[in-house]
């Protein structure tokens, strides 16, 4: 069920940044990408999860820690979840005629800023 709900989602968003607002692809596909990243070294990390077990016994431990590809599952879809809120509260604050604009906490950290409507 909550792969589905992911796939409509992503679906919804593709459409979303094709036609209605193509200004916001970056937004989009950064957070589509993370996310994806996030699933990409999970699964990874199912597949090969002895030999990586059997690598980190090898290495230094900050190198096996880099390693941990579930624990990067978990960092990497909660980002890219974030990402995908501020889309969302992105394009939700275009449709009611506000003026969102992304700002970066400390130059890295990504947020909305939502100017408020002019009045006449």
């Amino acid at each position: 069920m909550y792969g589905m709900l992911v796939f409509t989602l992503v679906l919804r968003s593709i459409y979303i940044v094709t036609w209605v607002y193509p200004w916001l692809r970056g937004l989009g596909y950064t957070s589509l990408g993370v996310f994806l990243l996030g699933f990409l070294l999970w699964n990874v990390d199912n597949i090969f999860c002895d030999s990586l077990r059997n690598f980190r016994k090898k290495v230094p431990p900050i190198v096996g820690v880099t390693t941990q590809f579930h624990a990067w599952w978990h960092i990497l879809t909660g980002l890219g979840s974030y990402l995908h809120i501020l889309f969302s509260i992105y394009t939700r604050t275009l449709y009611l005629r506000y003026r969102p604009k992304v700002k970066f906490l400390f130059g890295i950290w990504p947020m909305i800023l939502i100017e408020p409507l002019r009045k006449h």
